[in-house]
Formats: structure tokens, C-alpha cells, sequence
């Protein structure tokens, strides 16, 4: 494993573990999987976790894995404080002490002010008292470095940067956001300050590996130089000095193992024009079939009526990335056969999502746009008929 710095020297490992999305077993995470898969990251080098409050179960399985194996202290917890929940002064603490005892640690490497858009979540904190409650918790040693995660255009990004004395920050980057979201100038701007930045979504929710187009697969597979998908697109996050961690929300041992070689061989500037150029060459191919620019965070989630979001778009944007009948047999699989329907119908256009999306979807016009091309009128029949049996 190779290892960069942060703002104090601190060693952290390129690869990180995600733990968003630790595989669930009847509704809840599996503990022994997430284990196995955990303590293998961490056996090869792993030293970064990424956890948050609103992750379910997430944070107590953090917590459980590392007492189980007692190896706390070789590792950097990262986890969030819901700044979205906090009304009042006494919140930001209750909340950090519920984050400490799921994790079972009296304190916490990295903490970042989670999911900030606009300056004005980060003026509310303030308003609370937030800045002296840092300077606490840091001067008392149960917070080592502070920081923010971003979802928002560059501008803003820019903003919030200059707004407090950050440790470090964590940005949506990957070689389609190169220019949205915070991009390579908010990457840059964070460089030049000696802020270090941790990447989440670096295959932008699969799309940059299972959702590729095939004609991008293609480009990929009869390139002369033989990786994966998912290589090709840590390689090119890894190879920028810029970027310090990159997340991955690994929930297999093989991709585990892969990862962790991946992080093992990799070297800054490896990439030559000719590999930029079949990038680029990939981009294309993606930019001319995907319908919504949905990442499936989950951020617009939970519905009020139920529908998976992120699911439809997904299906949605299938349709169009490899064939009409795989996006709506998914659809089919995952939504349409369920007990509870979370169908794209039962919309009732409140806007809630929409509030709440990093990408800043048009998410109920983008709705109906999905549910015409999924559901056609002969495939509404189909869906009332394959209801008749009752599979759940």
C-alpha cells in the first residue's frame, strides 16, 4: 500500500474504505462479511474508513469490527456530523457523543461538517457556536482534523474553502467530473492551500464500470494496455499528487485484493497522451447515451411515497448505456415485483428530493421522463399480469 500525507504529516493510505456500503443481509449490514472484507483492506495497508451518521448500521459496524479485532489504533476513522439536523447548539454535540459510543472510540481522526452546498449551512453552524465547539474537542485531542464533504458547483466550493481554517475536504471527483461539482479547480484550490482531499464516488456510483456503455467497454477492452474499467479510473485519480485518498465502498474480498494492488503499484504521472486519449475517447461514448446524471448516492432518498430514485434512474439511463430491454428488466426485477411497489407513478411531485440532490437534478421532470420510457402501455400490462402470481 502507498501512502500520502496529510496536512500534519500524518501517513493515509491512497485507498480508502467506503463503508456506505457494506453488504445487508435481511435489512440489516452482515457483520461477519463486512469483517472478512474490512480487516482484508486493513491487513494490506488500508488505514482510512469512511463512515457518517446517516449511514445505517454503518458507524456501529465500524465500531463492533475494530473492538472485535482490537487494531483501533491502526487505522483513521472518518466519520460526519449531520449538519442538515442541526437546530440548536446543543445538537452538534449530542450528536458527536451518539457518534462516539456507536463507534466505540473516545475520539475521532477525521470530522467533517457533512455534505455542505452552500455557504449558508456552514453560516447556520457558525451562528451555533460551531467554531468554538471545534477549537474544544481539537485542543482536548478528541478531534484530530477537521473538514467538510462537498456536493455543489465550483464557485461554491471556492466559498466554503476560504470560509474556516480547514484540515482537509472530501469532493465528488473522477474523470467525468473533471469540470463539475468542486473539479480539478477545486482540487487545485485545495492543493495550494496544503488542504488535503479525500475522493468519494471515484466510479461515480458503477457508472464507470458496470453501466458503461459497450461501445466504451469496447474502447477500454482493445486498448494496448490490458486493466479494468474500475483501474482505468483510479489510475487516473491516483497519478494527480493532488488527491490524497480515494474511497471505495468495497463490499467483496476479490475487490478488495484488486484495489489493494492497484494502490500498491500505482505512481504519479504514469498516464501518457495516449492514455488520456482513450479517457477521453471513453467520455465521449458516455456523454452521447446517458439520459440523468444521477450517481446514486441516495442523497434524495427516502421518498415520502417510497419510489427508489436512484434505482429508476439507473434502469432508466441502462436503457440507453447497453439495451432498451436490459434497463427495463431491471426495472422489472428490482421495482416492479416488489410487494410495495415503489413505482415511478406514485410520484406526487412534492419536490423533497430535488432539496436534497447533489447533482441538482430536475428529479420529478426527470421522473416522468423515466417512467414513459420504462413503462410503456404494453409493459404496464406486463407488470399487472407478472403482479398476479405474487412473487414476494
Amino acid at each position: 500500500m502507498k501512502y500520502r500525507n496529510d496536512r500534519y504529516g500524518n501517513k493515509i493510505s491512497l485507498l480508502g474504505y467506503g463503508c456506505m456500503r457494506f453488504t445487508k443481509k435481511g435489512g440489516s449490514i452482515d457483520l461477519d462479511k463486512a469483517e472478512r472484507e474490512l480487516m482484508a483492506a486493513i491487513n494490506q495497508g488500508v488505514n482510512y474508513l469512511d463512515t457518517a451518521y446517516i449511514y445505517p448500521g454503518s458507524e456501529t459496524a465500524v465500531g463492533e469490527i475494530l473492538s472485535r479485532n482490537h487494531c483501533r489504533e491502526k487505522v483513521h476513522i472518518a466519520t460526519k456530523l449531520p449538519q442538515y439536523l442541526i437546530k440548536t447548539e446543543g445538537a452538534i454535540e449530542k450528536y458527536f457523543q451518539e457518534q462516539l459510543s456507536r463507534l466505540q472510540t473516545d475520539y475521532i481522526d477525521y470530522y467533517l461538517m457533512h455534505m455542505l452546498t452552500d455557504i449558508a449551512a456552514w453560516e447556520k453552524l457558525v451562528k451555533l457556536g460551531v467554531r468554538d465547539w471545534i477549537a474544544d474537542k481539537k485542543a482536548k485531542g478528541i478531534i484530530k482534523n477537521i473538514g467538510f464533504s462537498f456536493h455543489g458547483n465550483t464557485d461554491m466550493f471556492l466559498t466554503i474553502l476560504d470560509a474556516y481554517d480547514w484540515d482537509f475536504c472530501q469532493i465528488q471527483y473522477n474523470y467525468m467530473d473533471e469540470n463539475s461539482q468542486a473539479g480539478r479547480k477545486g482540487l487545485m484550490a485545495a492543493a495550494k492551500k496544503g488542504i488535503p482531499v479525500i475522493i468519494m464516488e471515484p466510479l461515480r456510483g458503477g457508472k464507470l464500470v458496470d453501466l458503461l456503455p459497450e461501445k466504451a467497454k469496447k474502447i477500454i477492452a482493445d486498448y494496448g494496455v490490458k486493466r479494468t474499467p474500475a483501474e482505468w479510473a483510479f489510475r487516473w485519480l491516483w497519478e494527480q499528487p493532488e488527491v490524497t485518498c480515494v474511497l471505495s465502498g468495497m463490499n467483496s474480498i476479490d475487490m478488495v485484493h484488486e484495489n489493494c494492488r492497484v494502490a500498491s503499484e500505482v505512481c504519479e504521472h504514469e498516464f501518457t497522451q495516449t492514455d488520456y486519449d482513450m479517457i477521453e475517447a471513453v467520455k465521449q461514448e458516455i456523454n452521447a447515451n446517458t439520459k440523468v446524471g444521477c450517481t446514486g448516492c441516495g442523497y434524495c432518498m427516502p421518498c415520502p411515497k417510497g419510489i427508489d430514485i436512484p434505482a429508476a434512474f439507473r434502469c432508466y439511463n441502462r436503457m440507453y448505456t447497453e439495451t432498451h430491454w436490459s434497463g427495463r428488466f431491471e426495472y422489472h426485477q428490482i421495482i416492479a415485483l416488489q410487494k410495495d411497489m415503489a413505482d415511478i407513478k406514485k410520484c406526487i411531485e412534492c419536490g423533497k428530493c430535488e432539496s436534497h440532490c447533489p447533482q441538482h437534478i430536475e428529479i420529478r421532470k426527470q421522473l416522468k421522463e423515466a417512467r414513459k420510457h420504462l413503462q410503456p402501455w404494453y409493459y404496464r400490462w406486463v407488470v399487472k399480469v407478472a403482479r398476479l402470481f405474487k412473487f414476494w
